[in-house]
């Protein structure tokens, strides 16, 4: 699970005590890790934009001159974003800033997976795209403001042109400014890394609650099953850096030939 730092922002040469393996942070009675503050340092510059989605990183020997750290220092923290699908090493290249764009990337946030193993041709549905002031549970969800606006959008996954996922999906208002249904419509790369590189916006992980619920009305006509047919309803809260919810995505899913995947640790 990624745990936001909140270290303020340093000169552009930020340096670090190396006299010890731990550190007070803030004056607090709280140590942390030597390569915990340099991830910390480096997901600063994620989060404020200096290293984009897809490129590289400068290399460990440069964070370690950059950081006045040892190179194993800057390696271990490296390693543990690696690990948390925000960087991504590529052998003899270097390494990279995660992308939505990236196949090892893109499906992350989806588990549903065919009982079969076989891939499945996919298609996308836009069915509704408006701004409204945000209902009370929303705006808890986002770390909204009530009555601030947000973007509900409504879509119909489809696999091998059978209906599969109806997805409800909330955003901030402010941060997909220009995101409209005739925008949805024409895209053709996944949802997140559309939200990645026009606004600027990368879902790095999520927290989801997952029940078995029947289909109502509205779910049965859009999912082509009969009223009460279970589903598989899942709730799915989206994070940026430093933590910032911007997404509240509820989808039903239909799960006769697939099954939902995930992996502990």
């Amino acid at each position: 699970m990624l745990r936001s730092f909140m270290y303020p922002y340093m000169s552009d040469q930020p340096t670090v005590e190396r006299n010890t393996d731990t550190e007070r942070v803030g004056g607090s009675a709280a140590f942390s890790p030597l390569y915990q503050q340099i991830k910390a340092l480096l997901l600063q510059g994620l989060d404020r934009g200096e290293w984009k989605p897809g490129e590289a990183i400068p290399s460990e020997l440069e964070l370690a001159a950059r950081f006045q750290v040892s190179q194993g220092t800057v390696r271990k923290a490296i390693d543990e974003l690696a690990a948390e699908n925000l960087l991504l090493r590529r052998q003899g290249k270097g390494t990279f800033v995660a992308t939505h764009h990236e196949a090892k990337v893109r499906f992350r946030f989806l588990r549903l997976t065919p009982d079969d193993a076989e891939p499945s041709a996919s298609g996308s549905r836009i069915l509704d795209c408006r701004r409204l002031r945000a209902p009370a549970d929303i705006a808890a969800a986002l770390d909204l403001r009530s009555g601030d606006t947000v973007l509900n959008l409504r879509r119909v996954l489809s696999f091998n042109e059978s209906p599969t996922i109806l997805d409800d999906i909330w955003l901030p208002g402010a941060s997909f400014k220009g995101l409209t249904a005739e925008l949805l419509a024409s895209n053709r790369s996944p949802l997140y890394a559309l939200f990645e590189s026009e606004y600027g916006v990368s879902m790095v992980r999520a927290d989801e609650k997952i029940k078995a619920v029947a289909a109502n009305e509205a779910q049965a006509e859009l999912l082509e099953v009969s009223v009460g047919h279970p589903l598989l309803q899942v709730e799915r809260v989206s994070f940026t850096y430093g933590d910032r919810p911007m997404e509240l995505r509820r989808g039903a899913y239909l799960t006769e030939r697939f099954h939902y995947r995930n992996s502990l640790n």
